[in-house]
């Protein structure tokens, strides 16, 4: 003898759960979307030398400028090559500490394993 009416263990409860569950994963979706399109406009600056050289990257990491100044380009090649490598660090460690922020506001109230 079966009982009747238990279907998959899933009760009304569970289902409000689940519809709330795509709800946020699809403005999860929304949110992540709009994100991209800010962080491909953002940009973030990186520098050394107390702004000898300046590094600017998109909020996706995309390489957009390098600036110089004259006394930077008088320390000769080594120098130079030293102060944009360490410009390139700072800007590339500052999108990625932004990416991660806007991330966890986007998904902030949500239990997402791995974020």
């Amino acid at each position: 003898m079966s009982k009747q009416g238990q279907g998959f263990g899933f009760g009304l409860g569970k289902m409000k759960e689940l519809t709330e569950a795509f709800k946020k994963a699809q403005q999860v979706q929304e949110g992540a979307k709009k994100l991209q399109e800010e962080l491909e406009i953002m940009e973030i600056e990186g520098e050394s030398g107390g702004g000898l050289v300046k590094v600017v990257l998109s909020g996706n990491q995309e390489p957009r400028r390098v600036e110089i100044s004259e006394d930077a380009a008088k320390e000769g090649a080594e120098v130079l090559s030293d102060l944009v490598t360490a410009a390139m660090k700072d800007a590339y460690n500052k999108s990625t500490a932004t990416m991660r922020q806007r991330m966890e506001e986007l998904t902030e109230g949500l239990n997402l394993p791995g974020l």
